[in-house]
């Protein structure tokens, strides 16, 4: 028995592809959204042939409006639950140096997916009922000199997500903010990770299946990055400012 559509925005990058695992293995249908769908043809067929569900392909990319727009009135049947997986960290001095870079960080991890969580709010609204799922970050909360073009592109998603979850409460509309800590994807391939705060694609999507079960707000994948990051925000400003993270 089918369990519902699931739409994946970001659909080729490892936590989305663990998402997917996830969702298909439980037997939803799959909307897979991406810049390049030619690339998962192959992941399509093989869902399909797996799991026995549908798995249908669309165009999408986070930095051009028109994309959301046309995703939105292509889609043959509206999802009960989008989860966004769209992220892009960048590098902290090329974004110093070079405004294009700067504003590809932002809109990657802000504009674009509070856009289009928001045309999808305003239809759950209207329908009554349906889950956001949005990947933000713990670099979101207190901004560091190493990535805070990320981290403050990622706060403000966090806090986008947050008055969405206010305002859509008493709407039927569930909206979860996910906060992964450090992940082991393409994205932070060559980085020094300490392992015991390093999650794993796989967890991440585990985490976030079983959140939107038991209908969580804010999850972290990690247990112990809440404690870290409840740590850090208490960190006075003139010490903070001094330290070398």
């Amino acid at each position: 028995m089918k369990k519902g559509i699931v739409l994946i925005l970001g659909a080729q990058s490892d936590i989305a592809t663990a998402v997917t695992e996830i969702f298909a293995k439980s037997g939803y249908d799959i909307q897979l959204a991406a810049r390049n769908i030619d690339k998962l043809n192959k992941k399509k067929h093989d869902l399909e042939l797996r799991y026995k569900i549908e798995v249908t392909l669309f165009e999408f990319d986070a930095l051009s409006l028109s994309s959301h727009n046309l995703l939105v009135d292509t889609l043959p049947k509206i999802p009960d639950i989008v989860i966004c997986a769209v992220g892009y960290i960048g590098e902290q001095e090329e974004s110093e140096r070079n405004l294009v870079s700067a504003t590809k960080v932002f809109r990657s991890n802000f504009e674009g997916p509070a856009n289009i969580f928001s045309k999808f709010a305003n239809i759950f609204e209207l329908r009554g009922n349906g889950t956001l799922v949005g990947i933000s970050s713990v670099a979101g909360i207190r901004g560091r000199k190493t990535n805070y073009f990320y981290g403050s592109a990622k706060a403000g998603f966090t806090t986008f997500l947050s008055g969405l979850r206010n305002r859509l409460a008493n709407k039927g509309v569930h909206v979860i903010t996910v906060l992964p800590g450090f992940v082991e994807t393409k994205m932070t391939r060559g980085m020094n990770l300490p392992d015991q705060l390093t999650a794993k694609p796989d967890e991440v999507a585990l985490e976030i299946f079983n959140a939107i079960k038991k209908k969580r707000n804010v999850i972290y994948v990690k247990r112990v990055w809440r404690i870290i990051m409840i740590l850090i925000s208490i960190i006075p400003e003139w010490i903070f400012k001094k330290m070398k993270i």
